[in-house]
């Protein structure tokens, strides 16, 4: 499942990748706030997805503990302008019957938005 999410992910398939997620999962991308529902999960990633180029997930790690799973890895964001980021990043999922309840994201996106850094 998480090869799955994360080919979503980097694919920018914003349809695919709420398909991961219960009906009243809440969702937070590092300090950004929280959302709450898929509708607006859908259109708060779909955003994101919008303002870069590409992105790439490379998983490291991952574990299934009770009630969810946690992973880490590298990931690379390119930027409209061609040039790339690149972050460690950890997740924290809740999962139950129904899908992800809690999707937490922990990754320095501070530096994505500043052109031509790195």
């Amino acid at each position: 499942m998480i090869h799955e999410l994360f080919k979503a992910i980097d694919d920018k398939d914003t349809d695919k990748f709420i398909s991961f997620l219960a009906p009243d999962c809440m969702f937070r991308f590092g300090n950004g706030p929280v959302v709450t529902g898929v509708s607006d999960i859908r259109q708060y990633v779909g955003g994101f997805f919008d303002s870069i180029h590409a992105l790439s997930h490379q998983i490291n790690d991952n574990w299934d503990v009770p009630g969810g799973m946690v992973c880490h890895g590298l990931v690379s964001y390119t930027r409209n302008d061609g040039t790339v980021l690149t972050v460690p990043f950890s997740n924290i999922f809740r999962m139950d019957s129904q899908g992800i309840t809690e999707y937490l994201i922990f990754a320095d996106t501070s530096q994505l938005y500043r052109q031509g850094t790195e």
